[in-house]
């Protein structure tokens, strides 16, 4: 069966996103410099080695996500652009209750009943699926016990409120942790059985 991965960047008291939704306060804020350091550039070029298929929310969707990624994919010169064509490449499954038909390629429209929809991803054949904010849409498959990996790229940053995606209490367990010289950390986490 395949596995859902999060990966998120997040703050050390757990935010995702400031109270109005900013991420300027990111290591890297996804700008095209990319100010993350090399090792840090390799251990999330191996987490995409191991996706296929990429879930997001509506909203990240036509925020830019899909659209930004499709550009820097044809920017060889960026340094992004090996993770980018990844991103452009792979199956993106958004889910929306009020989008009917999808605006870009390499993507396909999921209902309302997101827990029939992801476990049914799950069960087919291919490599892993990653998941990317926001905050509500994180929250709710947390809640629902369908992420198996939680990837936390904690900046070393405190913001003492914000978007956090973890609403009630859930036991991690820890099974990685990776300093970079960045001064970001990676925690690595499986649901607890």
């Amino acid at each position: 069966m395949r596995k859902l991965k999060l990966q998120v960047q997040i703050s050390v008291d757990g935010y995702i996103a400031d109270e109005n939704g900013h991420t300027d306060w990111l290591v890297w804020p996804w700008t095209e410099e990319w100010t993350w350091d090399l090792e840090l550039r390799q251990y999330f070029y191996e987490l995409k080695k191991s996706i296929d298929t990429v879930l997001l929310s509506r909203k990240m969707a036509q925020e830019g996500f899909i659209n930004h990624w499709s550009q820097v994919a044809n920017k060889p010169s960026n340094p992004q652009s090996a993770f980018a064509k990844k991103i452009s490449e792979a199956k993106k499954v958004v889910f929306s209750r009020t989008l009917k038909k999808s605006e870009w390629d390499n993507t396909v429209l999921a209902g309302e009943d997101f827990i029939k929809e992801i476990n049914s991803l799950k069960a087919q054949q291919g490599k892993d699926i990653i998941v990317y904010g926001g905050a509500t849409f994180v929250s709710s498959l947390i809640d629902a016990d369908l992420i198996d990996e939680f990837y936390l790229f904690v900046n070393p940053t405190s913001l003492g409120n914000g978007l956090s995606i973890f609403k009630d209490r859930h036991k991690l367990n820890l099974v990685e942790a990776k300093g970079f010289d960045c001064g970001v950390a990676v925690l690595k986490y499986i649901k607890h059985f």
